[in-house]
Formats: structure tokens, C-alpha cells, sequence
């Protein structure tokens, strides 16, 4: 699905390198290429709005854009229902505005907004 988008629009289609934390030494130089990356991606495009629900790639570039001006708006994930995601923590002090899916969220991120399933 992807590989067609990316025939489809060129150079308009831009990717993160995966990473997982189980492999640590080899996440570290991961996150950093993404953060150098997300940098020059965000210079080039100059987002007025970064919406995302997650992931430690999508920090980097919440946090580049608050630091520039974009309005940061993110979607806490449908999985957990009673805990914070990683992401969540990290992004949620710089949110302009914070969408959670279950209602039990809004416990755990007082200043969110409670959106229904979304996915």
C-alpha cells in the first residue's frame, strides 16, 4: 500500500526509519537519524498543524513544530483504555489540543478532550 503511495506522489511521501526499543544501541542512532530527519522535513514543509496519535518517531517532529509555532494536536491511542502511553506523556505538556478515545483517559490527561472511538 505504501509503495504505491509513494509512486503515486514522489517526492511528496516522506518515511521514518523503524525502530524498536527491544534493540536498543541500534534505536538510539535510529531516533537520532529521525530527529535530524524530521528537522530537515519540517524546515522543507513548514506545517501550520502536526496531528499524530503516537509513536517516538512522531515526538521529534510535535516538539521541532511547538518549538516553530505549529499547533500540536494529538490522538491518544484506542489500545489502552486506563494507562498513558510513552508518547502521550511526552507530548501531551506541549498539546494545543488533546483528543483521548475512552472516557477513563480523562482521569490520567485532565485538559484532553474526550473524542469516541476514532482510531
Amino acid at each position: 500500500m505504501t509503495a504505491g503511495l509513494k509512486k503515486e506522489y514522489g517526492e511528496k511521501i516522506n518515511f521514518l526509519v523503524y525502530g524498536t526499543r527491544i534493540r536498543i544501541f541500534e534505536y538510539i542512532f535510529k531516533f537520532i537519524y529521525n530527529c535530524l530527519k524530521s528537522l530537515i522535513l519540517y524546515i522543507k514543509i513548514r506545517p501550520q498543524y502536526i496531528i499524530t496519535t503516537g509513536t517516538h518517531t512522531a515526538v521529534p517532529m510535535c516538539y521541532i513544530g511547538k518549538v516553530f509555532g505549529s499547533k500540536i494536536i494529538f490522538i491518544e491511542t484506542f489500545a489502552n483504555r486506563n494507562t498513558k502511553t510513552l508518547s502521550g506523556k511526552m507530548i501531551y505538556p506541549i498539546a494545543d489540543l488533546f483528543i483521548v478515545q475512552w472516557e477513563e483517559m480523562l482521569k490520567l490527561y485532565p485538559r484532553a478532550i474526550y473524542g469516541g472511538a476514532i482510531y
